[in-house]
């Protein structure tokens, strides 16, 4: 669980080269007190936004992601890679990012990143509890943001 006292700290949570592109969420009240992670779509539902606190982090990080076109709709069931959710490709799709001007990686993800919603349903469904799954879809957040995107995570830089 973490806290966002102000807009400034929100923005401040994404790469430099990100904030131009983050348009926050209508109707946010801020200070926020997030439980897992924030996720939001923007209003034209190109891009992604991913606001999360790494395992043993002090402070939150941003990912913009942008939806790119889908090939074919019609294939077959998609994997989510961080929840593991299989959905079609209307659910499930590649989200890509900058990793500098030169170079993008994507990752398939659920497309509106309610990655968490999904663990909870399924634990709730299997009588378990869902503090595991969490804990490991933030490790995966954070393990693409480290590996790549380059962004330094660890408790003594944050």
């Amino acid at each position: 669980m973490f806290r966002i006292e102000t807009e400034k700290e929100l923005l401040s949570a994404f790469r430099s080269r990100d904030r131009k592109h983050v348009e926050l969420p209508k109707g946010i009240q801020l200070p926020l007190f997030v439980r897992d992670y924030l996720a939001w779509v923007d209003p034209y539902g190109v891009r992604v936004f991913l606001v999360f606190t790494a395992p043993g982090a002090k402070k939150p990080t941003g990912i913009a992601f942008r939806r790119d076109q889908q090939g074919d709709k019609m294939l077959a069931l998609r994997v989510c890679e961080w929840c593991r959710a299989s959905g079609s490709a209307d659910q499930i799709g590649l989200l890509t990012t900058d990793v500098d001007s030169k170079r993008r990686v994507g990752v398939n993800l659920c497309l509106d990143l309610r990655c968490n919603e999904k663990l909870e349903q399924a634990a709730n469904m299997s009588g378990r509890s869902v503090l595991d799954d969490n804990r490991q879809l933030l490790e995966r957040m954070a393990r693409f943001a480290n590996e790549a995107l380059g962004m330094e995570l660890s408790a003594e830089s944050r």
